[in-house]
């Protein structure tokens, strides 16, 4: 707990954990901008608070969903422009939907493929016992 300001905090290692990263990717995203910098504790450690945690956890699901880091760090800047650039980032958002979507079309079409080798597979193996 940081005792200045009553809130429950995190150190780097519980919060890249909370979220699934490693404190070296953390790290790495505070430098690449990604995540505005986090407090600090009295003797200088950082101390992520849930809202850090929460904004880790959607730059995780971008990252997962295939968004590339320019866009991450595009959104992230518009966030901290704050309601002025709502539109701005609902365009990011719908433009990175649009390529996921498309990509789970692509999935799916892959799936059948494998789907039908595997059928056909366990066909053959029937039928030569």
């Amino acid at each position: 707990m940081d005792v200045s300001t009553k809130k429950m905090t995190l150190t780097v290692g519980e919060a890249a954990e909370r979220v699934g990263l490693t404190t070296y990717t953390l790290r790495w995203y505070e430098q690449e901008g990604l995540v505005a910098p986090v407090g600090r504790d009295a003797v200088g450690r950082r101390r992520y608070t849930a809202g850090d945690v929460n904004w880790l956890l959607l730059l995780t699901r971008l990252r997962r969903t295939g968004m590339p880091v320019r866009d991450m760090r595009h959104y992230a800047e518009l966030a901290r422009q704050g309601d002025r650039t709502l539109g701005a980032r609902r365009a990011l958002f719908e433009a990175h939907r649009a390529r996921v979507l498309n990509r789970m079309a692509e999935l799916e079409e892959d799936l059948s493929v494998l789907n039908y080798k595997i059928d056909a597979y366990r066909r053959a193996e029937e039928e030569n016992r």
